[in-house]
């Protein structure tokens, strides 16, 4: 049985769709945290991971650059990678200071594992749509984020 939808708060009625999303990303993050944590994994450690996997041998600012976290969460998160054996990290050969990623064995072998999860979690999630309706979510939900991220500054954070 599906859990109730949750009474929109009477500030959040201002934005009914802004608060949905809110709801959608937290039962998604939540799900898929828990699928993470049976992979032994922590969120975000599977975005560094097919990161690499799609291009091993990055350098940790381009792996930063690519995924959209802050310093200090890559930096814990592929010490905690590479205290589990999924990765290594090594000075590269132009420039001492900066640091080169590449996947061990055991994190390559987390290919098919971490495409099995976003499988299951495509199912679950458009369980309910249909193909008409998933593909319509898709396309809209990268035109809300292109608003998002394109907006315009407001006057005080431009100066």
């Amino acid at each position: 049985m599906p859990a109730p939808t949750p009474r929109t708060l009477s500030t959040a009625s201002e934005g009914p769709m802004s608060y949905a999303i809110f709801q959608l990303a937290r039962a998604h993050r939540a799900y898929a945290a828990a699928m993470l944590r049976e992979m032994d994994l922590h969120p975000g450690q599977e975005l560094l991971l097919m990161q690499l996997l799609d291009r091993d041998g990055q350098t940790q600012s381009e792996l930063l650059d690519s995924v959209g976290l802050d310093h200090s969460t890559v930096s814990k998160s592929l010490r905690r990678m590479q205290d589990a054996g999924l990765l290594s990290r090594e000075p590269a050969a132009h420039d001492r200071r900066v640091m080169v990623v590449h996947l061990t064995d055991k994190g390559r072998a987390m290919r098919e594992p971490l495409a099995a999860m976003w499988r299951a979690l495509e199912e679950t999630s458009a369980r309910n749509l249909s193909a008409q309706q998933a593909e319509s979510f898709v396309r809209t939900a990268y035109a809300i984020a292109d608003a998002i991220n394109s907006r315009a500054l407001p006057q005080e954070e431009s100066e």
